[in-house]
């Protein structure tokens, strides 16, 4: 003989709330779901973006290591995107770029040297040799020129300000022997209009630098 146990009310109780999770559930997806088709036109489809998987400094060699892809929705990916890791793994990059931070084109360097790889499009790298004693200025570092000219009424005069310092090339030794070495060359970032006004100054003064103070960040 079978005995069927009754539900108690408290089973009851818990059955009956199961059902209605159950059903909020449903609900609740296939309307995530219907919104989600409903967002397409306006978000896009999901496209591949090559992000970077940890921060990396300006010159930094991509390798597959250092990279990682997500999707999101086309409308909403950066302009110049990367959608395969393989299509940027080793290229220099021309800036810094925090985590999970889009690779776009504009942060990639040309192919090329050393300093040609890290020039972001539309600027130029311009050499001067200012006469500084080494480890004065570093890269990164911001520079204001000042052309000074000779003749009979000598004068100074800002050539470009604030000017990024790339690279520095230190002479044979590393060190000044005597007053009359240069001393280091300061690779500069420059628009091709302050590119040529250098190159005049360069041709007609001696040319001189002071150092800017830092850029502070806005956050």
């Amino acid at each position: 003989m079978v005995f069927l146990r009754r539900w108690s009310r408290r089973s009851k109780l818990f059955a009956v709330l199961a059902v209605i999770s159950g059903a909020a559930a449903y609900v609740l997806v296939d309307w995530y779901a219907t919104r989600l088709t409903e967002l397409t036109p306006v978000t896009g489809d999901l496209v591949p973006v090559v992000v970077a998987a940890r921060p990396l400094s300006r010159g930094a060699v991509l390798g597959e290591d250092a990279l990682a892809v997500r999707r999101m929705p086309a409308n909403f990916a950066p302009p110049g995107r990367i959608g395969d890791v393989a299509r940027v793994a080793g290229i220099s990059l021309v800036s810094d770029v925090a985590e999970g931070e889009p690779i776009t084109r504009t942060r990639l360097g040309v192919e090329g040297g050393a300093v040609a790889a890290l020039v972001p499009d539309g600027l130029r790298a311009f050499p001067i040799t200012p006469g500084l004693a080494p480890g004065v200025v570093r890269e990164g570092d911001h520079v204001d020129v000042i052309a000074t000219f000779g003749g009979p009424r000598p004068y100074s005069d800002t050539v470009a300000s604030g000017l990024e310092v790339l690279s520095i090339l230190e002479p044979e030794g590393g060190a000044i022997a005597s007053a009359g070495d240069v001393g280091p060359s300061l690779v500069l970032l420059v628009s091709p209009e302050v590119a040529e006004e250098l190159a005049y100054a360069s041709a007609f003064a001696d040319l001189a630098v002071t150092v800017a103070p830092p850029v502070t960040s806005a956050v």
